[in-house]
C-alpha cells in the first residue's frame, strides 16, 4: 500500500517535472456486461454504456511508456432473454430482456506502453494495463422483484449486493493526431472484478411457497463481474516546454 501512494503522489505531483507534459482523455462507449453466478457463465450479455475522464503522463522526448489515471462511470451487469414461439405453428413470437443493472463509479491506475509512431509520428498503438477499485451506487434489482414475493427465493437481494469491488483493467488501441495538442484514440479493454459484485451466505427455514407447511434453504450465491468495452476518445495535450 506504501507503494502504490507513493507512485501516486509522485504522478501527481512531480509527474509534469519529470514528464513535462499532460495528456486529458474524455472517452464514451458501448458496454458489453459479462457476470458469473455461482461460478456459472451461462449468464447472457447486458449491453449497455460507459464515460470516463483519464489524465495520463507525457514525455516530450520519449512518448513510448507513461501512467494514467482514470474516473469512470460504468452500467455492469447481465440479462436474461426470454424467447417466444407461436405454438401452433413453431413461429418466433417475440422476445422479452431482463436487465440486471449495477450503476457503478471506477477510479483506476496504471502504466500504458506504445509502440513506435506510424504514418509520419500521427499514429500510434498501444497497450496498457491497472487496477481498479469500484463503487456501486445504485441497481434495479428491487424493481425487478417487484410485488411478487416469490421472485425474492430466486433473485438476488439488496442486502447481498457488495457497495465496494476491486479488480483490474487491460486493453490496447490506437491514437492518432489532429494537431499538435488536439487528437483522438480507440480502446478495447477487458475489465474483470477480482472481488464479487454479490455476496449471499445461505438462507436456511424458509416458507416454500409452492408446498404449505415446508421449509427450504436458498441456497448462497455469488456474482462476478467483467466487461468489455470499447471507447472513443478525446485527447487534448497540455504540453510544458522547458526553457534552460
Amino acid at each position: 500500500m506504501r507503494i502504490v501512494l507513493a507512485l501516486l503522489f509522485n504522478f501527481v505531483f512531480f509527474g509534469p517535472i519529470v514528464a513535462q507534459s499532460t495528456a486529458y482523455v474524455l472517452q464514451v462507449g458501448p458496454t458489453a456486461g459479462l457476470q458469473k453466478w455461482d461460478n456459472s457463465s451461462g449468464r447472457e450479455p447486458l449491453l449497455q454504456y460507459h464515460a470516463a475522464v483519464s489524465m495520463e503522463s507525457i514525455n516530450n522526448e520519449d512518448n513510448q511508456g507513461s501512467f494514467y489515471m482514470q474516473l469512470g462511470y460504468h452500467v455492469k451487469g447481465s440479462a436474461t432473454r426470454y424467447r417466444f414461439f407461436n405454438i401452433n405453428s413453431g413461429a418466433p413470437g417475440g422476445t422479452f430482456t431482463e436487465r440486471f443493472k449495477f450503476n457503478n463509479f471506477s477510479f483506476s491506475f496504471g502504466a500504458k506502453q506504445r509502440f513506435k509512431e506510424t504514418n509520419s509520428g500521427r499514429t500510434r498503438y498501444f497497450y496498457f494495463g491497472g487496477l481498479r477499485g469500484d463503487y456501486t451506487y445504485s441497481t434495479n434489482i428491487d424493481e425487478l422483484i417487484g410485488s411478487d414475493p416469490n421472485r425474492r427465493l430466486v433473485y438476488p437481494l439488496m442486502g447481498g449486493v457488495q457497495r465496494w469491488m476491486a479488480g483490474f483493467s487491460a486493453g490496447g488501441g490506437i491514437e492518432f493526431d489532429f494537431s499538435e495538442l488536439v487528437g483522438g484514440q480507440i480502446q478495447l479493454s477487458i475489465n474483470p472484478d477480482v472481488t464479487p459484485q454479490y455476496r449471499q451466505i445461505a438462507i436456511p427455514n424458509v416458507p416454500d411457497p409452492w408446498n404449505p407447511g415446508q421449509n427450504i434453504t436458498i441456497p448462497q450465491r455469488r456474482i462476478r463481474n467483467t466487461t468489455v468495452e470499447l471507447s472513443i476518445g478525446l485527447r487534448l495535450l497540455k504540453k510544458v516546454i522547458v526553457v534552460e
